[in-house]
């Protein structure tokens, strides 16, 4: 089945809904969503073992992530429990989507893969370097040699910088194939000019990620770091981060919606309705 989607020009403001639509959601379902991006975490680990072609896998699936987790959002909404299945719904639909998804998937991969051979060729592979030197845990005068490497500030920037750029196009293709029927070119073109027309919402939107990561993490290193178990702190600080990129992902499917005016839900942020008492 093929919606009828429509790019609409949406309100700054929005940027910020969508962040607050995403906390809404999980916390409808936080076992089950949790449990989809662990899910997905460790069947990473398992590719990466995969000699040769492990870490293509990884980063060619990251496309299907974030449908999946638009899947399960929209599931949640419905008042439905979403699994794995999620991942692979988009490629039981029709051969011609199936095909479009795994061109995106691959096609990811391989801008990915430009993306990295171009940054390791600007720091000269100092990021290579530093890698290593952590890796060995090699002597502090030896790690502050390799971070004191100018290179290493310019190759950074300039992976962020195209891994951004990148992200443009495929923020919504996925998407657009799944429930538009639209071919690879003009999902990634659709995807481009959405972002582009609301720019703001999604400046804004970014803006209160990067705070909120930074804000989260920082009080919860302060308060572990009072309370004297400061060796406790990292494994924190992972759970934070596994449960804001959760919220991250189930928060996707509203910037969607709200760009193609996709059956947007506007009761969202209500409370679902309780179930009547049972009679005894």
């Amino acid at each position: 089945m093929t919606m009828q989607l429509h790019l609409q020009d949406v309100p700054a403001r929005n940027g910020r809904l969508w962040v607050r639509h995403g906390f809404k959601v999980f916390q409808r379902q936080p076992l089950a969503l949790a449990g989809l991006f662990g899910l997905y975490l460790f069947a990473s680990f398992v590719a990466m073992l995969i000699p040769g072609i492990g870490s293509l896998l990884m980063v060619a699936s990251l496309p299907l992530l974030s449908l999946g987790f638009m899947l399960a959002t929209h599931l949640v909404l419905q008042q439905k429990t979403p699994t794995a299945s999620v991942f692979i719904a988009p490629l039981k639909l029709t051969p011609e989507r199936r095909r479009s998804q795994l061109m995106l998937c691959f096609g990811y991969a391989g801008a990915l893969l430009v993306v990295s051979l171009l940054a390791d060729w600007v720091d000269g592979g100092a990021m290579g370097a530093m890698l290593r030197q952590i890796g060995e845990q090699a002597d502090a005068e030896a790690m502050a040699q390799a971070f004191a490497d100018p290179r290493l500030f310019w190759g950074m920037v300039t992976r962020l910088g195209l891994v951004g750029l990148l992200s443009v196009p495929y923020w919504h293709a996925p998407a657009l194939v799944h429930w538009g029927g639209q071919g690879v070119a003009q999902a990634l073109f659709s995807s481009t000019l959405a972002l582009w027309r609301n720019r703001a919402a999604f400046a804004l939107n970014m803006l209160v990620w990067g705070a909120l990561m930074l804000a989260i993490t920082s009080a919860v290193s302060l308060v572990f770091g009072l309370l004297g178990v400061a060796g406790l702190a990292p494994i924190a600080l992972m759970t934070t981060i596994l449960i804001l990129s959760t919220v991250f992902y189930a928060s996707l499917y509203f910037s969607f919606v709200d760009c193609f005016m996709f059956g947007a839900p506007q009761d969202v942020l209500s409370e679902p309705p309780k179930p009547p008492p049972s009679s005894s």
